[in-house]
């Protein structure tokens, strides 16, 4: 095992907040409440070489439908709006995103677990990669 010193990344203790260019959105450097792969023309890669020297890890994760409190209100508004019920509303949003492989959308939990794995010690090395969690919506090569 490699020898830990004070200034090793996975000893620094800093943190990277990504912002939105001065100006956007009509506020000034408001902190983005998620950054999407390709936003405001930021890869995890490019900033992974910029912030890497300054011991500072750059992951990216790239959820797609979870199924949130915010979730379970649309899925009843489109129910009640459609005259069916919750499971058939539910298999509406899985067919107009293409379809989900395992056949339902990601938990929160399942985000939070890979995100606290990220940021722990045992992904020291992790850096500069993107981590799409959508239950296998998207292909990714």
């Amino acid at each position: 095992m490699w020898p830990r010193s004070a200034g090793d990344s996975w000893n620094a203790g800093r943190r990277a907040r990504c912002s939105r260019p001065r100006g956007a959105c009509g506020r000034s450097r408001a902190p983005l409440p998620v950054l999407h792969p390709g936003q405001e023309g930021i890869q995890p890669k490019t900033l992974s070489k910029e912030l890497g020297p300054q011991g500072v890890r750059v992951t990216a994760v790239a959820p797609g439908w979870i199924y949130t409190q915010a979730s379970e209100h649309l899925v009843a508004r489109l129910a009640a709006s459609g005259g069916t019920d919750e499971a058939t509303a539910r298999q509406g949003i899985v067919e107009a995103l293409g379809g989900i492989p395992i056949g339902r959308p990601s938990w929160p939990e399942e985000v939070a677990e890979l995100v606290a794995f990220l940021a722990s010690d045992r992904a020291a090395s992790i850096h500069g990669a993107e981590y799409t969690i959508d239950g296998g919506t998207v292909p990714v090569v």
